[in-house]
């Protein structure tokens, strides 16, 4: 399915699919009451429509959520009826993803025969400002540029800023 405008106009609430199936059954009740809630608080967000997903449901909204957001739509959900609040998750926004490759990385350390270990790139990499709103999704990886050469590349196939 395609959707109009941005992609970070979704909110993601993670549940099992016996609950998504149950909260997508009932749908249009669904978006009624957390607009309602929305509007008695006075919040300028409204929910458009939802998508049953694997992971659970995405609530479309008519702008970017905020994270005050998040919390109202947790709370509606969570007490719905024919919901099991126990198996929902907390609503999160959509992360893009990209790949991280570090390149002109010495392999060995410093004048030794030690090769640089994905540990130490990290802590240089959470201590480097450029990184601040990076979060690593899954681990990075030292591989040498060629078997001769005492270069390595460092690539991370799931970067995500973070948004919330």
């Amino acid at each position: 399915m395609t959707i109009k405008g941005s992609l970070y106009k979704q909110i993601i609430v993670p549940m099992d699919k016996d609950n998504a199936k149950k909260f997508i059954a009932s749908a249009s009740n669904h978006i009624a009451n957390i607009n309602r809630a929305l509007k008695n608080i006075k919040l300028d967000i409204l929910a458009d429509y939802v998508q049953q997903k694997s992971t659970g449901v995405t609530i479309i909204t008519n702008k970017v959520a905020s994270f005050s957001n998040l919390q109202t739509i947790e709370n509606i959900v969570e007490n719905m009826e024919n919901i099991n609040s126990e198996d929902i998750e907390s609503p999160r926004l959509l992360q893009s993803k990209f790949y991280l490759k570090i390149i002109g990385i010495p392999f060995f350390i410093k004048n030794t025969n030690v090769p640089i270990m994905p540990d130490y790139i990290e802590e240089i990499i959470k201590s480097n400002h450029i990184f601040n709103n990076l979060l690593l999704a899954s681990k990075l990886q030292v591989i040498k540029a060629l078997s001769k050469s005492n270069m390595c590349h460092i690539p991370n196939s799931e970067t995500c800023p973070r948004h919330v």
